[in-house]
């Protein structure tokens, strides 16, 4: 008798183990070997085909992913949402803009989450954001202010919360969902970032069809661990750029120093934010230094 083969999403990926909920409960599963030789390997938020093997269970197949992520390591996301503070730890710009970047060059939503507000408005960090034509909303996990609105623009979507250590991923899903008490952890005075509470990528549900994946925080110097983009595929995974592309003397503008070039325009007239074209710059100079077959 050929064995039953059911599908379901894997919420947690822990040490070569993978809990798949399927309609009747969550099974935990080991991956079949040939996944691995397909050069396959099972993320949190995948679709997954599986096999029964008495209380546990077999990965047999991942479906086709829409999309998937290095870091966080999660699959099939519909938004990513960009935690960032102005009080301790400040969050880099260039680290949003980073992640930014790998989101637009995916297709996917980046929303900005600026946390920790009662303590710091972080202002000119809205501003900036807002500028540069993203969601914006400002919360604080300690006063409840912007929940609702988070809340609302998670509604449906599987949603990775990202950011880096000690910004409030967790606290905020805590004001979410209550019922999850994940841990949180205390900002080091001394290093000025969080401890590493969540060790690993898991989804909570948070009601129907919404999903909420709360990964492993990360400092300034992880960008270097993110997936490099294509340096001509750069432009455009700043939407802020959009209205400009096509507008330079050059078809091939790199936007760096080229003549008449309407990205340096814009920044020059104010409307591109200065601080988004650096990062652009450096982000160039990055994805100039690796090889072809080094892009993810």
């Amino acid at each position: 008798m050929a064995e039953k083969l059911e599908t379901g999403r894997i919420v947690r990926s822990l040490s070569g183990f993978y809990d798949v909920v399927l309609p009747d409960g969550t099974l935990t599963c080991k991956a079949r070997g040939i996944l691995r030789k397909q050069g396959l390997s099972p993320l949190t938020g995948d679709m997954a085909v599986v096999t029964r093997q008495g209380e546990k269970g077999m990965v047999e197949q991942i479906l086709p992913r829409k999309n998937s992520f290095v870091r966080p390591a999660v699959a099939n996301v519909d938004a990513l949402v960009i935690f960032a503070a102005n009080v301790n730890p400040v969050t880099e710009p260039f680290l949003i803009d980073r992640v930014t970047a790998i989101a637009g060059n995916k297709g996917v939503e980046s929303i900005l989450c600026v946390n920790k507000t009662d303590l710091d408005r972080a202002e000119e960090l809205v501003r900036v954001y807002t500028h540069a034509g993203f969601r914006v909303i400002s919360t604080s996990a300690e006063t409840g202010a912007g929940l609702e609105e988070l809340r609302q623009a998670i509604q449906g979507k599987l949603t990775a919360f990202t950011g880096n250590s000690g910004v409030g991923k967790s606290s905020v899903l805590n004001r979410l969902a209550p019922e999850l008490a994940l841990e949180t952890g205390e900002v080091s005075e001394k290093l000025g970032r969080g401890r590493h509470t969540t060790r690993h990528v898991e989804l909570y549900r948070l009601g129907k069809d919404t999903y909420v994946a709360d990964t492993p925080g990360f400092s300034s110097f992880d960008t270097d661990q993110m997936e490099i983009i294509l340096k001509e595929n750069l432009q455009y995974s700043f939407p802020d750029f959009e209205p400009y592309l096509g507008k330079c003397r050059f078809d091939d503008c790199s936007h760096r120093k080229e003549p008449d070039c309407a990205v340096r325009g814009a920044v020059e007239a104010g409307e591109i934010e200065p601080s988004r074209y650096d990062s652009y710059l450096r982000l160039y100079e990055k994805s100039s230094q690796v090889k072809l077959w080094e892009i993810k």
